[in-house]
Formats: structure tokens, C-alpha cells, sequence
């Protein structure tokens, strides 16, 4: 991939203020691109944009709740009124869980998840979509490995990761010869911090991270295999080997995917 490839296009970033998102955004400021990062932690952002602009990039800080309908019109807006036009949307924003079902007490952390990982991204998506016809752009979605197959204590959100999939694979056949790529991220575990702020079974951030750090992906890595995807407008993005098998044995063997699902929750890796 050129290293220019972001050169002066104006790419929306959500879910900007930590993890993949953050590292996205500082991969695409060295390339000379116009960020504008969207999180509810504006001063986050704040800090991210100062760095942006060091890396040689542009970017605007615009703090926003993707489950609001409202201000996810008005990132797009402020989008336009900073640069005149959007090249790129990377629907990033997300949220998680870890519980079993059965151990919910505070079942409202379903709709939760459902409003920030799907309903956001369907927000964004269509106040931008006009634009991003207008410049035959670029529509991302950070999905999940779940968004593939479900795994245990995640049953909200690999609801709303499989919500996600739907929608852009359907957007995608919509927008044929508009010049309009839609590319889905598959990410296995990736160190975040995500998992500190998902919720517990009694709806609170669980605050601490049951994945052993040394087996997962890193956050700069994951971020370089997102936007080579983005850049080639590739189809889909699945990062990891056990994810590519998966696909496979799921049509020959899904009772093995269960248990291979299984394995590696409890493992935490």
C-alpha cells in the first residue's frame, strides 16, 4: 500500500479516543490525512488531534454519543463545514460485554450494545452516505470474529456485530456502481482496553481485561491490517487464521466451531 494512499482525503473516524480506533488515526495522520475523530471522551480527542497534526496530518476533534441519532448528523455536518467533504467512514465505535446469560442481572446492557455497535454505525452511515457518493468513497465497519459465529458470554454482542453484517452486506449490493466500497473488519481479540469498559452481568464496566495480553493482537497491528483493507477496498478483513478455519469447518463442521469457540473464551486468548 502507498503511503500516501489517505493523502488529503477526509476520513471520519468513530469510536477515535482509544484502541483501534486511536491507532487508526495516527497510521492516517502520517499519511497526510484530513481525520475527523468522533468518541464521547472529547478530551481524548483533543489529545489525539494535537498528535495528528504533529504526524502530519489534519483533525478535528467532534465529541459524539453514536447512539444519538442527532449527533451522529451533526459529526457529518461538522465533517463538511471543516474539510467540504468525507473520502472515508470507519464505523469503529463499540462497545462489549462478558457474561453468560444466565448471570445478567441488568438485561438492559442488550439494547446498550445494540444502540452503540449497530443502530451507531447505521446512523453514521446514512448522514454520510450522500457524501461519500459524491466522492466514490470508502465505508468501513469494525465488526468482530463474533459477527461470525457467536461465542459464549457474548450473546448481546455478537447480536449486534451479526446486526452490523447484515446491514453493510445489503448496503454493499445496494451501492453497486455508485464507486462506493463497503469493507467489513473481522478483528479477533485485540488489545484494546475495550474489555476493561464492557459490561458485567449486572450491567457496571467490568474493569478489568480476562484476556492474557501476550496471546492477542496488537493495537497497531490490527489498526495496519484495517486500513490496507480500507485502502484496497476489499470486501472483507478476516485477521486471523483461526478466523479464516473458522469460516470453513463452520459449513463442515460447526459443532467443532462451538467447541473451539468455547475453548478459547475460557482460555481468555
Amino acid at each position: 500500500m502507498p503511503d500516501n494512499t489517505f493523502n488529503n482525503l477526509t476520513v471520519i473516524i468513530t469510536g477515535a479516543s482509544s484502541g483501534i480506533g486511536w491507532e487508526m488515526a495516527r497510521q492516517m495522520a502520517a499519511q497526510g490525512a484530513n481525520l475527523v475523530l468522533a468518541a464521547r471522551q472529547d478530551d481524548k480527542l483533543i489529545e489525539l488531534a494535537n498528535l495528528c497534526y504533529k504526524l502530519g496530518g489534519k483533525a478535528v476533534a467532534v465529541p459524539t454519543d453514536v447512539s444519538d441519532p442527532r449527533q451522529c448528523s451533526s459529526l457529518i455536518d461538522a465533517a463538511i463545514k471543516a474539510f467540504g467533504r468525507i473520502d472515508v467512514l470507519v464505523n469503529n465505535a463499540g462497545t462489549t460485554m462478558w457474561a453468560r446469560l444466565d448471570e445478567i442481572s441488568d438485561i438492559s446492557i442488550f439494547e446498550k450494545i445494540m444502540q452503540v455497535n449497530y443502530l451507531g454505525s447505521v446512523y453514521c452511515t446514512y448522514y454520510a452516505l450522500p457524501h461519500l457518493k459524491a466522492s466514490k468513497g470508502r465505508i468501513a465497519a469494525v465488526s468482530s470474529l463474533t459477527g461470525k459465529a457467536g461465542v459464549p458470554t457474548r450473546t448481546g454482542y455478537a447480536a449486534s456485530k451479526h446486526a452490523m453484517v447484515g446491514f453493510f452486506d445489503s448496503l454493499r449490493v445496494e451501492l453497486r456502481g455508485t464507486g462506493v466500497s463497503v469493507t467489513m473488519i473481522y478483528p479477533g481479540f485485540v488489545d484494546t482496553g475495550v474489555q476493561e469498559r464492557g459490561f458485567g452481568a449486572d450491567g457496571k464496566p467490568l474493569g478489568i481485561n480476562p484476556l492474557q495480553k501476550s496471546k492477542i493482537m496488537s493495537t497497531p497491528e490490527c489498526a495496519s491490517l484495517c486500513i490496507k483493507a480500507i485502502a484496497d477496498r476489499r470486501r472483507e478483513e478476516v485477521m486471523t487464521l483461526r478466523g479464516k478455519l473458522g469460516q470453513w469447518l463452520k459449513l463442515i463442521a460447526p459443532g467443532l466451531v462451538d467447541k473451539i469457540a468455547a475453548k478459547a473464551i475460557e482460555e481468555g486468548k
